[in-house]
């Protein structure tokens, strides 16, 4: 190549680098990224459906009360004391093995027969500022000696000392050492079926976990506190008045806490409704108003000071209602009197209806119990009985629960008219049937007259009511019953759909009320 002609190559590549320059510095960056830019674009601009106002201030109050509350709940791990968990089924040991299997705090299962040495897990909620902490009797009772600790939210661990505990209600205290944030509580009468709730727990060993749901039902009693899980017994002093909530609760929840939408703790997490052991959409805590009666005894002295009325007691429903004349379904059914307790001393009856405690309705056993729970023995209240078709007051001072057994009244004499038809009378509509009573039945029951119980069918109405054989009848519809014939003739009187309450008297003593609702003929 000719230096003309090299020169020339070297001055066209010179004038094109020149003008690339001018070219690229005369594009905007925009141009530039359009340039190297993809054709995909993932997502679209703008959200679809942009949440108004409200619904954001909603789902703001739900994050910020999530963010308070969980501060002041904590997880709990009890090392298990292997004697203590073999005889101490008398409450709730390790509730929520009977509906799954049993988790270690990391939440991994675990078999029940393992030989080693098992942790048992659950939550607390902290009270006070200086470390007193609520929660379930079950998840601390098999606990070995020093053998619980606390994790806060913080991740911080503090070895926990057990205050006090109380099978009856399945609550328990603890206290850590240190400075705290409590809870807020809310009041009772505050609590409504319906509004939005937040669970918050450590389920499946799952810290500070949160959800949220609304309150389905209140005044649930699901028949578990205080049940003996070898023998299926219950204690009859246990107190059941559940808030049911479809928040979802596990394994592990159990003395977690329960809040509304202010952030203030309105129950104890307690028990789940589940064949599989885990959350079916319903789980039940323990009210604030019984939690805080409870706890302040604990602190106060390590133990409960409760007052009892002193009788067995069954919801009213419509059959009891129309078997006592109740112009509507509402009140407490008296179906025993325990003897030299605080119900006999002040003159309630087998057979009376509590209609109000201190000018406070009762719609059910649980509202009754919920009342007298919050009352210490030697306190008095003011029942509002129905009774022989009228309303009467009785003044009752409550005592505490004693171990004597239910027993019976004495037996009154009868100035009914003896009949002369004395054979045994079959119900089969109400599948049952009678006997006079012979001179040794009324020597073992300690009664004068009445009608001996000789059969009950299995699947017969007044099985389903509660009555079993080898009892005595001594009243039905108010009426003293001195024969079979003589019941007969009372129960022939009821049409279909009437109610008729009848006093029994059992083996043991204790005299019992049964309210049936007569079949359709």
């Amino acid at each position: 190549m000719s230096r003309r002609s090299l020169f020339t190559a070297i001055s066209l590549v010179g004038i094109g680098v020149v003008v690339g320059v001018i070219l690229m510095t005369s594009f905007s960056s925009h141009a530039i990224e359009q340039l190297f830019a993809s054709d995909v674009s993932l997502g679209a601009g703008a959200p679809p459906t942009p949440a108004p106002p409200a619904v954001k201030l909603l789902n703001d109050q739900f994050a910020n009360v999530a963010g308070a509350v969980t501060q002041s709940v904590v997880s709990i791990s009890v090392k298990i004391d292997q004697k203590k968990a073999a005889r101490g089924l008398d409450g709730m040991e390790e509730l929520f093995r009977r509906f799954g299997p049993f988790f270690s705090p990391d939440g991994s299962e675990e078999e029940e027969s393992s030989p080693r040495e098992r942790d048992a897990a659950g939550s607390g909620v902290l009270l006070t500022a200086d470390g007193y902490i609520v929660t379930n009797n079950h998840v601390v009772e098999s606990a070995k000696e020093g053998g619980i600790t606390v994790t806060t939210t913080d991740n911080k661990e503090y070895k926990a000392r057990l205050v006090g505990r109380d099978p009856l209600t399945d609550l328990a205290v603890l206290k850590i050492d240190g400075r705290f944030l409590p809870t807020h509580l809310a009041q009772r009468a505050d609590i409504r079926i319906g509004e939005w709730v937040v669970a918050v727990g450590s389920p499946l060993g799952l810290q500070s976990t949160v959800t949220t749901g609304i309150i389905s039902a209140l005044g649930r009693g699901i028949g578990i506190v205080g049940t003996n899980e070898l023998t299926n017994e219950r204690n009859r002093y246990a107190i059941e008045n559940f808030i049911q909530t479809d928040a979802a609760i596990n394994p592990g929840n159990s003395g977690g806490g329960l809040f509304n939408l202010n952030g203030s703790l309105i129950g104890i997490n307690t028990a789940i409704a589940s064949r599989t052991g885990m959350n079916a959409g319903y789980g039940f805590a323990i009210p604030v108003d019984i939690m805080r009666s409870v706890v302040l005894d604990i602190i106060d002295d390590g133990k409960i000071e409760r007052g009892y009325i002193g009788v067995e007691i069954t919801s009213v429903d419509e059959a009891s209602a129309k078997a006592v004349g109740l112009p509507k379904v509402a009140g407490v059914n008296v179906n025993k009197v325990v003897k030299g307790g605080a119900a006999e001393a002040a003159g309630v009856e087998a057979g009376d209806v509590i209609l109000d405690v201190d000018g406070r309705p009762v719609k059910s056993s649980n509202e009754l119990q919920n009342e007298i729970v919050l009352r210490r023995a030697g306190d008095k209240v003011n029942l509002k009985i129905w009774r022989d078709g009228r309303e009467i007051s009785k003044t009752v001072k409550l005592k505490a629960p004693s171990d004597s057994d239910v027993a019976s009244i004495d037996a009154r004499s009868s100035d009914e008219e003896q009949f002369d038809v004395n054979e045994p009378v079959a119900f089969k509509d109400l599948g049952f049937s009678v006997s006079p009573l012979s001179g040794e039945q009324k020597s073992s029951f300690g009664v004068s007259q009445g009608v001996y119980v000789s059969k009950v069918e299995r699947t017969g109405r007044m099985a389903y009511r509660g009555l079993r054989s080898n009892t005595v009848i001594l009243k039905a519809d108010g009426k003293e019953v001195s024969s079979p014939s003589q019941l007969k003739r009372i129960i022939s009187t009821k049409s279909p759909g009437d109610g008729v309450m009848f006093v029994i008297k059992n083996g043991d003593g204790s005299k019992q009320a049964i309210s049936v609702q007569m079949p359709e003929s």
